[in-house]
């Protein structure tokens, strides 16, 4: 059997769906309710992770940690995990990514990494401004704020996230105001889209167009709202806040992106980069483990690639159950 796990219901209704049509046997793992032990028995043949960082934005920041020793639970016990513990130490590390982005020689924005807020402007010095803060565990744009100044920074009451680490990170402009997420899919390039973002904020997940963090809460899960779990623009296109268009990567960009997967053991994700206006570089600055593919993907790729992430899990099925 192929288990899935997962934190956010409604970004995997289409691979629900899919494996469904497919006649596909599998089991929902919710992520936030883990219960597992030495002992287990009914292990499944294949094991999907698709947990988010941004869990903790939602009430379910007790799964993150959780899911990294179960991963390592699975492994140990011989159960091949897609994006295992290797990929999701990269993905809920933003301090891992950074040296990710060196040990693989490719350009990023300079930052420092702290655990206690009084270090930030200290951390600022020699970086251009302005700056971003960033929690180490984030998702979706989480808790990124920018500062234009060392005053402004000075002044700032930061709050670092979850593990009580961030990132003080220069703030790089994008030639065109645009980035580009470069999705793949074991080993190989699947597509890459350009985002145009709003600006008035750093959520650029294009699975999750609208702002979890403004919505109030509710009666949804752990006292959130409906909304914070129905914010796929594909049900709500009135609410789109970002422009976006399939993207056709220079070869350049690519085998970097490649690169960055290799090196973090992904299976299936999302690297994005933008082009730094001062210097022309390609500039990497995020890896997403998790990868919900873009709304509406049929019309601004043209193919629909949940299809071809099933047809993966498939194949690595197979393999597991001949084994």
């Amino acid at each position: 059997m192929l288990a899935i796990i997962y934190e956010h219901p409604e970004w995997f209704k289409l691979l629900f769906a899919e494996l469904d049509r497919r006649g596909i046997e599998y089991r929902r793992i919710d992520a936030a309710r883990l219960m597992f032990g030495p002992e287990d028995r009914c292990l499944p043949a294949v094991a999907v992770n698709r947990m988010s960082p941004s869990a903790w934005k939602r009430g379910h920041g007790n799964g993150i940690f959780t899911v990294k020793d179960y991963l390592t639970h699975l492994e140990i016990n011989g159960v091949p995990v897609i994006n295992g513990s290797r990929a999701y130490e990269v993905e809920i590390s933003k301090s891992r990514q950074l040296d990710l982005f060196r040990r693989e020689k490719v350009a990023y924005p300079r930052a420092r990494v702290i655990n206690h807020a009084s270090r930030a402007v200290e951390a600022a010095e020699g970086l251009a401004f302005p700056v971003v803060v960033k929690p180490n565990i984030g998702g979706s744009g989480a808790g990124i704020t920018r500062y234009d100044s060392p005053a402004e920074l000075a002044a700032a009451a930061i709050d670092l996230g979850i593990d009580g680490t961030g990132l003080v990170q220069e703030f790089l402009p994008a030639r065109g105001g645009s980035i580009v997420r470069v999705e793949i899919l074991d080993g190989e390039f699947l597509y890459a889209i350009r985002i145009f973002p709003d600006l008035s904020g750093f959520n650029l997940c294009p699975a999750d167009i609208c702002r979890v963090e403004d919505a109030a809460p509710g009666d949804g899960p752990n006292g959130s709202s409906h909304e914070d779990f129905g914010i796929c623009p594909a049900e709500s296109p009135a609410k789109k806040q970002l422009r976006i268009e399939r993207a056709d990567p220079p070869r350049e960009a690519i085998d970097g992106a490649l690169r960055l997967a290799q090196a973090a053991s992904l299976d299936v994700g999302g690297i994005e980069y933008l082009i730094n206006d001062r210097t022309g570089e390609i500039c990497y600055y995020d890896v997403n483990a998790l990868s919900n593919f873009v709304t509406d993907a049929v019309n601004v790729v043209g193919f629909d690639p949940t299809a071809r992430f099933v047809d993966y899990l498939e194949r690595r099925l197979r393999v597991a159950l001949k084994g």
